[in-house]
This record gives C-alpha cells, sequence and structure tokens, in this order.
C-alpha cells in the first residue's frame, strides 16, 4: 500500500471541522446538546472528537514510521516535532492580543489539546519503532486495566476511597490539581490532564494497531468492521465497571471511541479507497493541512475573545450579535449557523492550501 489513503485525510478532515465547530459557537450560552461535552460521566457526539483524532495519528505513525530505522535521526525527529505541538499549545495558552501580549504565568493554563497531541505522539511513536503489535497490545491491556485499578481501587495516604465522580478523590484529579494547581481548565480538573494522558496513548496504539491491519489486509473493509464491533464490545462491556468518561479518559472511553472511530473509517475506507467513489474531498483538503487549520482556528478564535469592543463586546460578539442574531432564528441556531460559517471559512482555507500545494508540517 505505498498510495496515500484518502480515507485517514477525509476522517482527519472531518474531526478537525468538527473540532472548529463545536468550539466556536456564536454562543456558549446557546448550544444544541449534541455539541456539548457530557458533563461527566456519558458520551455525546463531540466527546468522540478528539479520540477520534488521536486514533488517526496512530494510524499516521504506523504508515510514516513502519520503514523508518531505529536511529539517533529518527528519534530526534519525533523529539522535534512534539516539541513543535507542545510549543504551539503552550503558545495558544500564553498569548494575549494587547500587552504585555503574555498571559498571566502563576495562573495560565499548562495542559491543552496540542500539548496532549504532542505527548501522545512522542510515546506512542517511540513504542511504535521498538515494539511489534504483539507487545503494543500487552502494553494497551496493561495501561487500560492499571488506569481502572488506579483510580477504582488504590486509596488515598488519608484512608480515603477513590471515585469516577469529579470529586478531590478523584485520583486523576488529584494529581492534576496538586502538579499543577491553577493552571488548569477547570479550578479542580483538566481533561487534558497528566494521569489521563496514559490511557490517550492507548488511544494512539489502537489507531497504529487498525493501520497495521489495512496494510496487511488491503481492501477489506469488513476486516475493520470487525475490529470496531469487537472495540465496541469491550468497551461498553467495561463501561458497567468503568464509566465512559471523557474528562479522565476513562478506559471504556478509549475503547468505545476506538470503536467508533474504526467502523466511520471502515465505512469512508470502502468508498473512497475500495470502490473509488469521491467523497469528502473538501475533508481530504483540511485534512492535509490539519494541526496548521486547528492552530488558526484557535489562535483566532483566542483573538477574537479577548479584543474589546466597546465595555461590554469583543469581536466575536459583536459579529454574532451584527450577523446571526435575527428575530426569526432561535438562539441555537444562530449559534449554530455562526459555528457553522467559521468550519465553511477555514474548510475554504484547506482547500485553497491544497490548490496551491502548501503542506505545512508541524
Amino acid at each position: 500500500m505505498n498510495k496515500r489513503l484518502e480515507s485517514v485525510d477525509i476522517l482527519r478532515g472531518f474531526t478537525i471541522a468538527a473540532m472548529i465547530l463545536v468550539n466556536t459557537p456564536g454562543s456558549w450560552s446557546h448550544v444544541y446538546s449534541p455539541l456539548l461535552h457530557a458533563e461527566w460521566h456519558g458520551l455525546t457526539p463531540t466527546d468522540l472528537i478528539f479520540p477520534f483524532f488521536l486514533f488517526i495519528v496512530g494510524i499516521s505513525i504506523f504508515f510514516a514510521y513502519q520503514n523508518k530505522p531505529n536511529t539517533k535521526s529518527t528519534y530526534v525527529k519525533i523529539t522535534i516535532r512534539s516539541l513543535k505541538l507542545i510549543g504551539l499549545g503552550l503558545f495558544l495558552n500564553l498569548f494575549l492580543p494587547y500587552f504585555p501580549f503574555i498571559n498571566e504565568l502563576d495562573s495560565f493554563r499548562i495542559p491543552g489539546v496540542l500539548q496532549r497531541i504532542g505527548i501522545v505522539f512522542f510515546i506512542s511513536s517511540i513504542l511504535f519503532i521498538n515494539f511489534n503489535w504483539k507487545t503494543l497490545i500487552g502494553i494497551s491491556i496493561f495501561i487500560l486495566i492499571g488506569y481502572w485499578c488506579i483510580l477504582g481501587f488504590v486509596s488515598f495516604p488519608n484512608g480515603v476511597e477513590p471515585t469516577f465522580d469529579r470529586a478531590s478523590n478523584n485520583w486523576a484529579n488529584f494529581i492534576d490539581l496538586n502538579i499543577f494547581g491553577k493552571h488548569m481548565y477547570q479550578s479542580d480538573y483538566d481533561p487534558e490532564g497528566l494521569l489521563s494522558t496514559f490511557p490517550s496513548i492507548v488511544t494512539c496504539l489502537l489507531g497504529i494497531l487498525v493501520g497495521n491491519v489495512m496494510l496487511k489486509k488491503p481492501k477489506n473493509a469488513i476486516v475493520l468492521v470487525l475490529i470496531s464491533i469487537i472495540f465496541l464490545g469491550l468497551g461498553y462491556l467495561f463501561s458497567f465497571w468503568f464509566p465512559i468518561n471523557k474528562a479522565i479518559w476513562s478506559s471504556s472511553f478509549v475503547l468505545v471511541t476506538s470503536g467508533w472511530a474504526t467502523l466511520i473509517l471502515a465505512i469512508i475506507y470502502y468508498l473512497t479507497d475500495v470502490l473509488n467513489l469521491k467523497f469528502g474531498t473538501i475533508f481530504k483538503y483540511v485534512g492535509m493541512n490539519a494541526i496548521t487549520i486547528y492552530f488558526l482556528s484557535s489562535f483566532i478564535s483566542n483573538f477574537f475573545y479577548l479584543t474589546k469592543i466597546g465595555e461590554n463586546s469583543n469581536v466575536h460578539s459583536y459579529l454574532f450579535d451584527s450577523l446571526f442574531v435575527h428575530s426569526f432564528l432561535s438562539n441555537k441556531m444562530a449559534s449554530l449557523l455562526y459555528a457553522i460559517a467559521v468550519v465553511l471559512f477555514y474548510m475554504s482555507l484547506g482547500y485553497y492550501l491544497f490548490k496551491k500545494k502548501i503542506f505545512i508540517k508541524v
């Protein structure tokens, strides 16, 4: 399989478009529930987006590094790319569009989406070039079961029993609070925290394993469907003991989201790479500059929110109120239309970059 898989680019691009859609509503006070994360336990369509991307990172690692030599040069390239991703994430959290142009160092958020992608990419790539697929499966099982045991059964030093709920005696929250302090997304937890990074690595490793299957079983979407059924079955079964939860990236969440990712990939793979149908091409354009478009969307969104217009408005709210708020639209529909307009802008940017043959490697 030498040619680039269109299905992977399409799913990657769709995931980025979905990220932008759910991250940029016209008003956070008026959002349809499927476009919000679950409050804690549970699963919404929005909760699928980030694990889908990490899963695709795994597939990309497989095809990019399957023939790479295990040399110092390879490690250097992996390290540099990881540091770029982490650096871009920290920049987004630190940047202010006004003097002194840097957020308060004693309270800015340290974790983040790009930071997690960078860490997961680094560890998963190192594991992939050093171990075979059977060992990677063993590592994945060890992490998923170990994470469940730590969060569910290891008591705190003061004798308090652990919980999976959003509480101070949740190990994932406890560790983040004691290490990051004020540097978190919320005062009591961070969805891209330290301990939950370990199961997110498994999401990427499962993507690597699916990439391996796609190489060994080319043009066979049925195998991917069977794998998705196994992941989904194991994940929903596991959820009886370890609830599906994105905020702490529970082990059941890893399996269920990987199952849905594999199933959707199988459908797109069958349509585009097996039947050679022209399907979702616009998402492919976005997928070929995925990190660049995600970074720009986050940067510009932050810029719009932080740039004031008068005392009670900013660029974001001004555009939303001026262009999308109308008496004939419900508040939620107006908010959604704003998000769709933003998505269309970045999809157009992806198309422009593709036509100009501009592919920015991050």
